[in-house]
């Protein structure tokens, strides 16, 4: 067994965004670079949608302009059709990040158009990027759970798995956005989609809405999964779904991998005190248990 875990952690981007205080470009470059400094491989840097829709990533490309890249670092960045793919392409990104649903409802409500209009949307996305030696990875949300139509069928979710590699996309992330799975929904889901895409082409992404996301994890690492994508503090939440909590904290989910013997590159002790850090900058209590601790015991 692979005792290896690959963090990608998503709090510059899909946790930021979430947060209504927006930060200067120079706080965000601070909080990529210094967690890249604690070791995480896959950083998300920003975002190439409509400021009008989320102004906490008008400023992507002075983002990525500012960074300091550290060898061996992925910074991809979401781009949601070809006008952001060509903003992210100019900037310089090297990785970009796609997204869909596997429920109809919340892709209308997200993005305005169907599933199978954003599989047409995305193919043109990915095409180029392809072309353009440029890596995608996909996002698909509501695996598990739809604020609109409730449970989920695992079957849209398999779906819509085998369009995006058809596509080309390198790597899915599945997302359990209103956090409604439990430890045995989510390992059966990963049993039923890595029938068709191989596992160690997918990812998982957990909110922690009514505090499964941990839990669903360790499922989901029992079904084979080795890639997960959390945020440093427990950033962000979803705007699509009332009432649910955020991502789950990367600090709470590398000190269960580190004590289930599993490796990840992941300096936790620098990482709890970037989670203190980029909290404070928000003025927001940190959401990371693990992170808290950590920072409270090196206290005087």
């Amino acid at each position: 067994m692979d005792d290896f875990v690959t963090i990608v952690e998503v709090g510059p981007r899909d946790g930021l965004q979430n947060e209504k205080q927006i930060l200067p470009v120079a706080i965000k470059i601070e909080l990529i670079n210094r967690l890249a400094n604690c070791g995480l491989p896959v950083i998300e840097a920003g975002s190439f949608v409509s400021p009008k829709w989320v102004p906490q990533m008008a400023d992507s490309e002075l983002v990525l302009d500012g960074l300091t890249p550290l060898p061996g670092t992925r910074y991809p960045v979401l781009v949601p059709n070809l006008t952001g793919f060509e903003r992210a392409l100019e900037a310089g990104a090297k990785e970009i990040a796609i997204f869909t649903a596997a429920s109809e409802s919340f892709s209308q409500r997200n993005t305005n158009c169907s599933i199978a209009e954003s599989i047409i949307r995305l193919g043109s996305v990915t095409k180029l990027a392809i072309n353009s030696g440029i890596k995608v990875r996909a996002y698909v949300s509501c695996v598990l759970g739809c604020p609109y139509e409730g449970d989920i069928n695992s079957a849209a979710v398999t779906a819509v798995c085998e369009q995006l590699i058809e596509l080309g996309c390198d790597e899915i992330s599945l997302g359990d956005t209103t956090g409604v799975g439990t430890p045995a929904m989510a390992n059966a889901l990963i049993q039923k989609v890595s029938a068709i895409v191989p596992v160690d082409r997918l990812a998982v992404h957990f909110h922690d809405t009514y505090g499964q996301a941990l839990a669903n994890i360790l499922a989901c690492l029992d079904a084979g999964i080795r890639i997960v994508d959390s945020s440093v503090s427990g950033l962000g939440g979803c705007p699509y779904a009332r009432g649910a909590s955020g991502n789950v904290a990367s600090e709470d989910v590398v000190y269960m991998l580190h004590g289930l013997g599993l490796s990840t590159g992941i300096d936790l002790d620098t990482l709890a005190i970037t989670g203190d850090w980029i909290s404070k900058q928000l003025q927001r209590p940190n959401n990371s248990k693990a992170g808290r601790a950590i920072v409270t015991s090196k206290q005087p």
